[in-house]
């Protein structure tokens, strides 16, 4: 079983130095014998990290699992070989290997089927392996064997993933009673939308919940049953689970330069795949605000996190424009007749909200994102025929 981090953040040894013993827990109560491999990809240029933070490991936790750092040597050394043994070109191999979203997953993957692994679940490094339920105005934690029950479903499916609870979003929290206001944030969230954030949802999470998701005691208990996914399967790329025995069905992860989206254009290589939604929770810190949750310091309440931070409103804004730079390619593979007329909605529904959008965000600029709209616009055909090579050299290596 491979556990997979791909990260730009040193605070991945935190996470694993509190749940290793966790890990170890879990795979005990497996009806077969399991051998644990952690794979660590760090990218540096992230948050212009030195290479030793990332080695932070408690040494218990080499002698509970094992540890296998993939390295900016190893991923150009596996890339020479396979161009010299003529498996890819050059641009082959910078397409589908390397750092970020996509890339980072797809390398992390290779390498765990390398290294014959059975299973690989990844594991973002801002996620906490516990649910969090309101009761009243009482919040109950539940620690969530997050291993363990992917790995029981592994036998009879392509694809397990579990479900989240916390901060899903990077949108801050608005109080939305002002007409005016919850028009231009309408057409804003309208215009970024994507399979996960659309207005509907995000404001019923908003005028009920403040933006925070609480988990579901039938499933966050261990009470829920195991769902297979028949029509849409959307999946998220952490506590997603790979059955790399079935490899064969898997497709690759992509995203146009800078965007996000890789989770996107994995799903829908899924069609004919089995895809089961298993019941267990992340708890997804997406503002970094509760790491004690690690220590099992538990808050008695979650606070709405709001606009107003300069911190808060530059992660909405990049991850705005890591949503916006995958919109055009999303709606070409969906439906390629109608993209232009349906990106022309979307560009109307972004300039009409930037218009007065100081009014909302005083700490960021979001002005750029129309530039940046039209420049992924522009280049639509071309990540069309990157993400289509993407998944023919997956299948090659595959092959080979």
């Amino acid at each position: 079983m491979g556990i997979g981090f791909v990260t730009g953040r040193p605070n991945v040894c935190e996470l694993i130095n509190h749940y290793y013993q966790h890990m170890v827990r879990q795979i005990e109560h497996f009806s077969k014998p399991v051998q644990l491999t952690l794979f660590i990809l760090f990218d540096l240029d992230y948050q212009h990290t030195k290479e030793q933070e990332f080695y932070r490991l408690d040494p218990k936790v080499r002698e509970a699992v094992k540890i296998h750092y993939i390295t900016k040597q190893e991923i150009e050394t596996e890339k020479y070989n396979l161009i010299r043994q003529g498996i890819l070109t050059e641009n082959q191999a910078n397409l589908f290997f390397g750092y970020g979203h996509a890339k980072g997953r797809n390398t992390l993957m290779y390498f765990a089927k390398k290294q014959k692994m059975d299973y690989l679940l990844f594991w973002d490094d801002d996620e906490y392996p516990v649910a969090c339920l309101k009761k009243k105005e009482k919040l109950i934690w539940k620690k969530q064997d997050n291993i363990l029950k992917h790995i029981q479903q592994m036998e009879n499916t392509h694809i397990s993933i579990g479900y989240h609870c916390g901060y899903i979003s990077p949108i801050p929290y608005l109080p939305l009673e002002e007409d005016d206001k919850r028009d231009i944030f309408c057409q804003y969230i309208k215009a970024v939308s994507n399979e996960v954030v659309d207005w509907d949802s995000l404001y019923t999470l908003f005028h009920e919940n403040k933006g925070i998701t609480y988990a579901n005691a039938h499933i966050a208990t261990g009470r829920g049953t195991h769902e297979i996914i028949e029509k849409t399967k959307w999946v998220a790329g952490s506590t997603l689970c790979l059955n790399l025995r079935r490899i064969e069905g898997i497709p690759a992860f992509y995203n146009p330069p800078g965007a996000r989206g890789e989770d996107t254009f994995f799903s829908l290589g899924l069609t004919n795949c089995v895809v089961t939604k298993t019941s267990v929770y992340h708890f997804h810190d997406g503002f970094l605000r509760y790491p004690q949750i690690m220590q099992e310091k538990y808050p008695i309440s979650l606070s709405a996190i709001r606009s107003g931070e300069k911190r808060i409103e530059e992660r909405f804004y990049r991850a705005s424009a890591g949503w916006l730079k995958y919109k055009p390619l999303l709606l070409y593979v969906q439906d390629p007749p109608t993209y232009r007329e349906k990106i022309n909605i979307v560009k109307q529904q972004l300039t009409y909200s930037l218009a007065s959008f100081s009014t909302i965000f005083y700490h960021q600029d979001f002005g750029a994102l129309s530039q940046i709209l039209d420049q992924y616009d522009n280049q639509v055909e071309k990540h069309y025929q990157e993400y289509q090579e993407t998944n023919q050299i997956w299948n090659n290596l595959k092959n080979n």
